[in-house]
């Protein structure tokens, strides 16, 4: 019984598509169908069986199931359940096992039967795991075969634990992780060394033998694997594209996950734009100039009307009349993004002639100096995302703070803190009875035996507070302009991190105490763990308080959105360009080398093992270099932002 809204198919597209604003909507969506399916067959006096999957995607659809069975009265009682996977030699008690996930998010919450909820056993001896699978697989059939299965999509593109190479007819069995699935989930565990290597997982058979399969994906860091699994030819080597061949398969996504998708990129190549409902605005026009320059590999203003004509983009050229004038447009757009004054100009000391100082629009434009406000999510995001253009901003002038909305303190290593607490120790500034706690916990610390404490955490959390000051003090930022605000949500784990109105409320009152003209926000959402999504989410939800009873500051702020180590913003989404001299990225070096704990060994660094300095370093040159083979300036490097007036980022909900 598919309920969920379907997009016309385009011919670009192998499989059904339902695509929500929201992942929450989305995910309503999901539990509102599961539930008519339990309903439906309860009436029937008949069980329903549903597969189930764990990771942050379906977390939102078991709360929601939750919330229609206590406020609803959604029985579970006709429920039999089978997740997809399990890690193995991991025991159902374990804080990170799908079976305590399960129990967390689900079945502790629902009326379900204990004894008719089926997660294979991570601690099965190994001599019996094909028993197991097996047994697990005639557990699913005697049931009657699974009527709804759900899935998420890992960033190689796996459904379950069938990583790249798995084949269609696999059953349930134990696999090897890929390393970048390990790298992804390293951070849950404590690091690459005690991550399972191991799991147990429905093959891509079992998955696809059941009769409704929906693929949730939410966020820009899934869409290009979902473009790969919708657009693309089935392949061994994305097992998600298996759904392709199934009979009732939908893929449910949100606007960011589906962002990758050619009837959202690139949407000309399906035809003219306003026979789909769109038009020739700003920033489609930038986006196929943009596209176009790139195929042709040739400077905005060497297009020619061949160009446009044999790329499909003779709708572009009737619009604006000839290829020339569609070149100054786009040609234009993009130069107005550079500017060497991010905040704005001294307007006292404004000289004829000087260039203009683009592209500020908020009421405060000539406001000089301003009050500015970044926010960065973890102790290093400033200097690594906005290094260069923090100096620039404190050294024209402006009234720069930070606020560090976490601690930070996971991506500490146990070494990296017994080479603080041992020097400490050592230092002959303790007294006796702290000297011997702190030789305790360097002794434990050393063995590897140390339990997770709030103490340790607070240690490293300290030991990255004073990273921050020392990267700040290279960048001019005074002590005093430093707010950490050690936002409470960071203290769960991992996959159960919720930000709640207490997160909200410390960020408001450093919004109110500041006041910022400009304020800087990560919208960088790749990031493994989300806490960059929970911290704009923080930042959304504040901003839409600060609106709602009229704060006056709000008028005159404009927000700028920055993306770090994990992801880039396309051309075609930057609206501010800074440039850095070759003095300015060595500076910016140097405040990220003042974060000794994340270098060499950062926990999260998914596929790209080079450090964050040097992500840094290539990603602004690259940058440069393709404002460059535009036809613009060259220069050493640039660090891009996007614009996001905070009156509509409050009501657009787009994050």
């Amino acid at each position: 019984m598919n309920s969920l809204p379907l997009l016309e198919r385009c011919r670009f597209e192998h499989a059904p598509i339902s695509v929500f604003a929201h992942s929450r909507d989305a995910s309503r969506a999901v539990a509102a169908e599961i539930a008519g399916l339990i309903r439906a067959r309860a009436q029937e006096g008949r069980t329903c069986v549903l597969g189930l999957a764990t990771g942050s995607t379906p977390v939102s659809v078991y709360a929601e199931l939750v919330r229609l069975h206590r406020e609803e009265g959604l029985s579970f009682k006709n429920v039999t359940t089978f997740n997809l996977d399990e890690y193995f030699a991991l025991p159902p008690t374990h804080p990170q096992s799908y079976r305590r996930f399960m129990q967390q998010h689900l079945f502790d919450h629902i009326d379900v039967d204990p004894a008719r909820t089926h997660v294979p056993s991570g601690v099965v001896p190994k001599a019996e795991v094909d028993a197991h699978c097996a047994a697990y697989e005639e557990a699913i059939r005697t049931a009657g075969g699974i009527d709804i299965q759900i899935l998420g999509i890992g960033r190689t593109g796996h459904i379950g634990f069938n990583e790249p190479g798995s084949p269609r007819h696999s059953l349930t069995r134990l696999v090897a992780l890929d390393p970048l699935t390990r790298r992804d989930a390293a951070g849950d565990f404590g690091g690459d060394a005690h991550t399972p290597r191991y799991a147990i997982t429905m093959g891509v058979r079992s998955i696809l033998n059941a009769r409704r399969l929906i693929l949730m994906a939410w966020g820009q860091h899934k869409a290009d694997i979902v473009r790969a699994a919708i657009e693309a030819e089935v392949s061994s080597h994305v097992t998600a594209s298996f759904l392709q061949e199934h009979a009732d398969a939908t893929f449910v996504v949100d606007t960011a996950a589906a962002g990758s998708l050619t009837r959202f990129r690139t949407p000309w190549l399906l035809g003219p734009l306003e026979e789909q409902g769109l038009a020739w605005d700003e920033r489609m026009t930038r986006r196929a100039i943009l596209w176009l320059s790139q195929l042709r590999q040739k400077p905005i203003l060497k297009l020619t009307d061949d160009d446009y004509n044999e790329a499909g983009l003779q709708d572009l050229i009737r619009t604006h009349g000839s290829a020339y004038e569609a070149n100054l447009i786009g040609f234009y757009q993009m130069q107005h993004t550079i500017t060497g004054w991010p905040g704005g100009r001294d307007p006292k000391r404004a000289k004829p002639g000087d260039a203009p100082v683009r592209p500020l629009r908020a009421k405060s434009a000539n406001v000089f100096p301003k009050r500015v406000l970044v926010l960065s999510p973890h102790p290093d995001d400033d200097v690594i995302s906005m290094g260069g253009t923090l100096c620039r901003l404190v050294d024209q002038g402006h009234e720069v703070h930070i606020a560090y909305e976490v601690s930070g303190a996971n991506a500490v290593t146990d070494e990296a803190a017994w080479r603080v607490l041992a020097f400490v120790r050592d230092s002959g500034l303790i007294d006796t009875t702290n000297r011997a706690r702190l030789d305790a916990i360097c002794g434990e610390l050393t063995a590897g035996t140390v339990a997770p404490s709030t103490e340790l955490s607070r240690w490293k959390g300290l030991i990255r507070r004073h990273e921050a000051i020392s990267a700040a003090r290279v960048c001019g930022v005074p002590e005093s302009r430093l707010h950490f605000l050690d936002l409470p949500f960071y203290g769960a784990a991992p996959r159960s991190r919720r930000y709640g109105a207490e997160d909200v409320a410390c960020l408001r009152r450093v919004l109110e105490q500041v006041q910022p003209h400009l304020v800087y926000a990560a919208g960088d959402l790749d990031d493994p763990h989300g806490t960059h999504r929970q911290c704009l989410h923080v930042l959304r939800d504040a901003l839409a308080q600060a609106a709602a009873e009229k704060s006056a500051w709000l008028d005159q702020s404009e927000l700028w959105l920055y993306r770090g180590a994990w992801a880039e913003w396309p051309l075609d989404e930057i609206d501010l360009a800074v440039p850095l001299s070759p003095q300015e990225v060595l500076r910016r070096r140097r405040a990220i080398f003042r974060h000794e704990t994340q270098k060499d060994q950062a926990l999260f660094l998914g596929e790209d093992r080079r450090e964050f300095w040097q992500r840094t370093e290539d990603r602004s040159r690259r940058l440069a270099q393709a404002y460059n083979a535009l036809g613009l300036a060259e220069y050493e490097a640039i660090e891009a932002f996007r614009r996001y007036a905070a009156d509509d980022f409050v009501k657009s909900g787009a994050f």
